[in-house]
């Protein structure tokens, strides 16, 4: 029988126990960790399931991106959560990046700032990405896959890219992002006051001119999570689509 698979030495119950989650599913290298979540969901994985690969040979993206996850440069994970309230899945990428950003600052040089929808940037660098998806039983969401990627050392071929402080173990990072991505999970409701709030002082796109979703400029987010952009006409609420600055064409 193979030895057991260890993730920079910690086996997976033990990382379970560790990180106070139901299961922890590890493997050396996988093409997506999000479709062996909903795998893993769909034969009823429990909320709190954490599906962790060294390396993702197809890690999935926004409108369908593809790239590699190389092995040993960052964390690769997703968690599968069952949530209650279909109506904070509007915000849930959002809430998640500030639970992430909470956890994940100190082991940076900087503060994180975020980037609607879904990016965690260093120093006008991206550091990490959020996807979530949701399985429906009619009405109700029966369960959401939680992706998250984040650089642990630069990746070699991305001029554009953060990482972490040299030397950051990844078991201590996973210590304190697992269970902000949980916390975040079970939050319901639209984004409060207070995430409104802090949200602004992470916002790397707010005053700053941007040609998609429209041309215009940024004014921050609502509490439904749309993107407000002031354009020629009027402000404008987008719910879906990326956002492109001006700068960058």
């Amino acid at each position: 029988m193979p030895d057991e698979y260890r993730y920079d030495g910690w086996t997976a119950s033990a990382l379970a126990l560790e990180l106070g989650v139901p299961r922890v599913v590890l493997s050396a290298t996988t093409p997506s960790t999000l479709d062996d979540a909903h795998a893993q969901a769909a034969a009823g994985a429990p909320a709190g399931t954490l599906v962790l690969a060294d390396e993702q040979t197809a890690g999935r993206g926004r409108d369908g991106r593809r790239w590699s996850s190389r092995a040993g440069g960052g964390i690769w994970l997703t968690l599968i959560e069952r949530p209650v309230d279909a109506t904070a899945l509007d915000v849930l990428s959002l809430r998640l990046g500030l639970h992430a950003a909470r956890a994940l600052d100190a082991y940076t040089a900087s503060a994180i700032r975020l980037k609607w929808p879904n990016d965690l940037y260093v120093a006008q660098r991206k550091l990490a990405g959020i996807l979530v998806e949701a399985r429906w039983r009619g009405s109700a969401p029966e369960w959401v896959a939680i992706g998250f990627g984040l650089n642990v050392v630069p990746p070699p071929d991305v001029a554009t890219a953060a990482a972490l402080e040299p030397g950051t173990p990844r078991p201590r990072v996973l210590a304190r992002l697992v269970p902000a991505l949980r916390a975040a999970s079970r939050a319901t409701g639209p984004l409060s006051l207070a995430e409104l709030g802090e949200y602004a002082t992470r916002d790397v796109a707010a005053g700053r001119r941007c040609l998609a979703p429209a041309e215009g400029t940024v004014s921050g987010i609502s509490a439904a999570g749309e993107l407000v952009v002031a354009t020629a006409d009027g402000a404008h609420h987008f719910r879906s689509g990326s956002l492109a600055f001006a700068e960058d064409s």
